[in-house]
């Protein structure tokens, strides 16, 4: 065997005890390595006992209601204006469990309104706006009589649907009675995708009880008594209240 031969023999022999020693080492070290690991169960009870804490106007709130008792509309209403504790003017919902998943059909309440809509009735300023191609409105109202005058503007209105007709109250000899009808909030009743429940605005907790109340009548009407299985009422900041449905 040459001297070279012999050297990287060598070489290679000592490496590899280097290494043995090494590994001997640290092994030592992997062994005492220990991990500490949080239950899922018990960062789960922590999770929930956090979300589970109200605040002191919520608490003094909740006294207020039994929840064990189904209130009346009207209980239900004035229950929800007195344990409101928002600083703003906070909006009412119901809170609806049906039998039926889908659209329930279509409302108007009748004191509910309907701000972000621009409504106007076809007039001389509106034609000019048009031939400008500007449109300034949401919902458009003509009579029988001023209609033929949009005849132009048909393929600019029609695909937006905003052109009008009798089907929807936009054609009509009485236009202030549109107008005023128009001008509540028209909405489309219908439950989540996946669970027969729904959520729908029906006030503000400034509204008069009367007109909530009446809002809250024209929804179980159209939406249908046997239908129900459960209502809530609550406000912005409040706690729920429960319904009686009378069937």
């Amino acid at each position: 065997m040459s001297k070279t031969s012999q050297e990287l023999k060598a070489k290679k022999a000592k490496k590899l005890a280097v290494e043995d020693q090494v590994v001997d080492q640290k092994a030592p070290e992997t062994e005492t390595v220990t991990i500490k690991e949080t239950p899922v169960e018990e960062t789960t009870e922590k999770i929930i006992k956090a979300a589970r804490v109200r605040g002191k106007k919520y608490l003094a709130a909740k006294k207020k209601i039994d929840v064990s008792k189904l209130y009346s509309p009207k209980e239900a209403v004035k229950l929800i204006k007195e344990t409101s504790f928002s600083k703003f003017d906070g909006k009412i919902q119901a809170h609806l469990t049906v039998i039926d998943i889908g659209n329930l059909g279509e409302i108007n309440f009748p004191h509910l309104e309907l701000g972000t809509k621009r409504i106007e009735l076809l007039n001389d300023k509106i034609l000019a706006e048009l031939k400008e191609g500007k449109i300034n409105f949401d919902i458009l109202i003509a009579t029988t009589t001023t209609m033929p005058k949009l005849l132009p503007y048909a393929r600019i209105l029609g695909p937006k649907g905003l052109m009008p007709n009798p089907k929807n109250g936009t054609l009509t000899d009485k236009p202030e009675e549109a107008m005023k009808k128009l001008a509540v909030a028209k909405t489309v009743i219908k439950t989540e995708s996946k669970a027969p429940v729904l959520h729908i605005t029906i006030g503000k907790v400034s509204q008069p009880e009367k007109e909530i109340e009446a809002n809250l009548a024209e929804l179980i009407k159209v939406v249908k008594a046997p239908k129900i299985k459960k209502i809530v009422l609550s406000a912005t900041m409040s706690p729920g209240v429960k319904v009686l449905v009378e069937k």
